[in-house]
Order: structure tokens, then sequence, then C-alpha cells
């Protein structure tokens, strides 16, 4: 397996660190360099370089693309770091890894070469928690059409999504959500059965 790359490295002095940081990574297109499941690989690779302490790595799993049809299937994984940056300081770090691979944000939901997004902060609400609710009770329908102006954790959509959950699941099933008060472990055993099981070991 490719993570086999840096499960050795995993090993940082967290006495220096006061947070821990939950990252979704993911992405479907191949780089010349690699295959996404490689390119996850070297973004985790990047992180120690930029002064973040990854912690823990979930398995690789395959996910069915979303929309449906829109493209290659997915490679997920979620990842533990911890870290003395800001929440704000810590995305902009992710953004600059993803620059590094490629990414461009030219259509949402679409395909790409890495996606590494900031699920949680500990227990950090942004900008508050009527914000947060607001943005978690958005209807489906109408998640497409609306961005967040700003940065909101934890991930508004963090307890409907099957390919974040799953993998957290392995690294993090008991942090609780601070404004639902739901575990990881609450929140992917009321997802569909059907949604978890299309989210496989790669």
């Amino acid at each position: 397996m490719p993570q086999d790359r840096f499960t050795s490295e995993i090993q940082p002095n967290l006495t220096e660190f006061r947070s821990t940081g939950l990252i979704a990574a993911g992405g479907n297109l191949t780089l010349t360099k690699g295959t996404p499941a490689q390119t996850i690989v070297e973004a985790i690779n990047f992180l120690h370089r930029d002064g973040v302490a990854v912690t823990a790595v979930s398995r690789f799993f395959d996910t069915p693309c979303f929309p449906a049809e829109a493209g290659p299937d997915y490679v997920n994984a979620a990842i533990a770091v911890a870290t003395n940056l800001t929440a704000h300081d810590l995305l902009t770090v992710l953004h600059g890894i993803e620059n590094r691979f490629g990414r461009r944000r030219e259509q949402r939901w679409g395909m790409r070469t890495l996606d590494l997004d900031l699920i949680a902060l500990d227990d950090t609400v942004l900008p508050d928690p009527g914000t947060v609710r607001r943005w978690i009770e958005i209807p489906p329908a109408d998640q497409i059409r609306h961005t967040p102006p700003d940065l909101i954790l934890p991930h508004p959509r963090l307890q409907d999504r099957a390919f974040v959950l799953v993998p957290l699941m392995d690294i993090a099933p008991q942090w609780r959500h601070p404004v639902l008060g739901k575990t990881i472990a609450t929140m992917y055993a009321a997802l569909p059965e059907h949604e978890r099981a299309a989210v496989t070991p790669a």
C-alpha cells in the first residue's frame, strides 16, 4: 500500500503542540508524478515540512465520484495533525499544498488532483455556533449553489459524507462535534448503509 511510505515517520514529539486537527484528503485525477493515492502520500510528507506534525493517517479508501458520473472515482483518507497554527493559518497551509499539486478551484465538487479539507481543530467553532448550525441545516439541493464566505468549523458537511466519516472512523471515532454533540462513530452509524458500503478500502 502507498501509505507504507510514511507511517514509519509518524512519531512526532507532541509536547510542543497545543491543538489537534482533523483533515480529509482526496483526489481523483492522476498527475504525471503518480496516482491519486501517491499524491496524498506526497501531500502528507509536505505537511511534515510545513511545521505540522502528522500523528495518524487512516487507511486509503476508494469512493464513488460525487456527483455520480462526474469523473473518475476518488481515493480518500483522513489525517490527524498536531499544530500550534490557528485554524485560518492551517487552512492556508493546506491550500498551499493543494496548489503544489495543481489544484484549481474552478468548479465546486469538480474533479481535482488533491483536496485537503480542514474538518475540525479540537472543539473550535467558527465563526459561531448559530452560523455553523445554519450551514449544517442548508437543504441538500442548495448546497451546490451556496459556498460559505468564511471558514466554517467544524466542516458543515461532515455529518453527511461517508467519504469523510469512514476514514475518520480509523483515527478519531470518539471525536465529538462541538455543535451537534455527536461523535464520529455516532454520525457514521447514522449514515445510510449503502453510503457506508460504497466507501471501500483501497
